[in-house]
């Protein structure tokens, strides 16, 4: 499922609105990678890879499966964030290659990218708290 579509079954509007916040900063992310592409005259790839194509098939499935709109917020949120920690181990592999390869500039935009996923995380962990209580904050953080 999309954001957009993740954002149409929460019943929680804390994280309805956090999603298609992320939805318009992940367009932005697009932009600023396709530009990195271009300035290396290399066309990106549109394929999605098999790792994060299972993280979502087996996301979809456990939400198919939720019987009341709190386990379905908990679930959309340990959704994403298992998608989230995929995305910040690449891209922070991708930081340490572009600074090794004194590539400053795509440095930075690729650490900024970092933060904006490592904050998302965070704000998930603390909605998770909000719905389930403060034990959800720490293993989601």
């Amino acid at each position: 499922m999309t954001l957009p579509q993740l954002a149409e079954q929460t019943g929680s509007p804390e994280l309805r609105a956090l999603l298609m916040d992320h939805e318009h900063q992940s367009i932005a992310q697009k932009d600023a990678l396709q530009r990195i592409f271009q300035h290396y005259e290399v066309p990106p790839e549109g394929d999605l890879c098999k790792a994060i194509h299972g993280l979502i098939e087996g996301g979809n499935e456990h939400l198919a499966k939720a019987c009341d709109p709190q386990t379905r917020d908990l679930l959309i949120i340990a959704h994403c964030n298992r998608i989230k920690h995929y995305e910040i181990a690449g891209y922070g592999f991708t930081v340490a290659l572009a600074e090794c390869l004194d590539q400053e500039e795509d440095a930075t935009t690729l650490a900024a990218i970092l933060d904006e996923e490592k904050a998302l995380t965070h704000r998930l962990a603390g909605l998770a708290a909000e719905i389930f209580g403060p034990c959800m904050a720490g293993p989601l953080s």
